[in-house]
């Protein structure tokens, strides 16, 4: 069976490992930002401006399994801080994307810079799962999501500020160049701290993980990388067109800048929902807050559709509340009695991270050839999966 470390003594560790899980949400958050600003930058359709998700989130598919192997070979720690040095190198290169005005550039930027948090995702989130008993590993996660989430939180502010408020030509397009330097900064800045500490080490007391084959005779972990995939496309799908939306005179009127401020409470409601779902999930099943959850976000996006206006606003803005402990909470469900493959099944499930690469893709299609507002429907089916995996798909059985 899989060790954990002895739990008096992973707080510290834990306590770190926030700082990763804030960084990667402040990250990924601000493509939110980037889509709508380079989309009037570039005058491009929803489905191009799709194309940035599709950068980033392919990586994920590309990188998992090598970076799999890679915290296999170089251990958690020194895995993370690869993984932050190349999304440093990734922010940097917005820098030169910006002086040539080249959208294609800004693609391959975020391609690099997904790579580095690939890795981070590979290593740390298995890492928490098994830093303290088995039985309290979604809460766990789910409170080091909680400060993911708070990174998701204030990109959206940072993104309006510095991004959005700039609106002339070339100006706008260098708009990104400082604060991706920034990041790159705090990134590099990161990695030497974790480069010099002390953590943990957790090991497999059962030999190496089969191959893939065995990996993916776990029935639950097949159905939870599905559950991945459609999760993570319908939070980025509506993440990356509210601002769109609310900026319609039909929905919400709002300038640009002013939905980009008003995305804050979609993640904002995400950090919140973790803060309290870590709680919750202390006294209720792991699996029936997540029905329940994914339920609610059914609820709320067929009203927005039906309803529009500033209701169908507000609806999908509280998507955002509803959301907070599926990733998190589906991933542990899913690597539940995997034992020593829980190195290979956490790759399987960063894999399915490219479900934020495909599905957006789709909902833009949607949004360009009917409206915007009907493209919605594509994250409400991908709720009713995650409402499935909930109420029976989590159940661990070999297939």
């Amino acid at each position: 069976m899989q060790a954990h470390v002895d739990t008096q003594n992973h707080g510290k560790s834990l306590t770190v490992l926030t700082s990763l899980f804030f960084m990667w949400g402040l990250i990924t958050s601000l493509n939110d930002i980037l889509i709508p600003h380079l989309k009037g930058v570039f005058s491009l359709s929803y489905v191009q401006a799709a194309l940035i998700q599709f950068s980033f989130f392919t990586a994920y598919f590309i990188v998992s399994l090598p970076a799999g192997r890679l915290v296999q070979a170089l251990g958690y720690q020194r895995g993370i801080v690869v993984g932050l040095s190349i999304a440093g190198a990734g922010c940097l290169l917005f820098y030169p994307a910006a002086a040539n005005l080249s959208y294609a550039a800004f693609l391959g930027a975020l391609f690099v810079l997904a790579a580095g948090i690939t890795i981070l995702q590979v290593a740390a989130n298995p890492y928490v799962t098994r830093l303290g008993p088995a039985k309290t590993a979604s809460s766990r996660l789910n409170l080091t999501q909680a400060f993911n989430s708070l990174g998701t939180t204030v990109a959206p502010l940072l993104g309006s500020l510095l991004i959005l408020g700039v609106t002339a030509g070339a100006s706008a397009a260098k708009a990104v160049q400082l604060p991706y330097l920034g990041l790159a900064a705090a990134l590099f800045i990161i990695a030497i701290v974790f480069a010099c500490l002390r953590l943990p080490q957790v090991h497999d007391t059962t030999g190496s993980a089969q191959g893939m084959r065995q990996v993916l005779r776990h029935r639950h972990l097949v159905l939870g990388a599905i559950g991945i995939f459609v999760y993570v496309g319908g939070e980025v799908g509506i993440g990356s067109f509210l601002v769109s939306l609310m900026e319609q005179p039909d929905v919400g009127g709002l300038t640009q800048a002013a939905a980009g401020k008003l995305l804050a409470l979609y993640w904002g409601g995400a950090m919140v929902g973790r803060f309290v779902g870590s709680a919750v999930m202390r006294r209720v099943a792991a699996n029936k807050v997540l029905a329940f959850n994914a339920l609610l976000s059914v609820l709320l996006i067929a009203l927005a559709i039906v309803a529009g206006g500033k209701l169908a606003m507000y609806s999908l803005l509280a998507v955002g509340l509803c959301n907070s402990i599926m990733f998190p909470t589906i991933f542990s469900l899913a690597l539940n009695g995997l034992e020593r493959d829980t190195g290979a099944g956490s790759g399987v499930l960063c894999m399915a991270i490219v479900g934020g690469a495909l599905l957006p893709l789709l909902q833009a299609g949607v949004a360009d050839h009917l409206s915007l507002l009907a493209s919605f429907t594509v994250p409400l089916l991908c709720y009713l999966f995650i409402l499935f995996y909930g109420a029976a798909g989590y159940k661990p059985r070999q297939a």
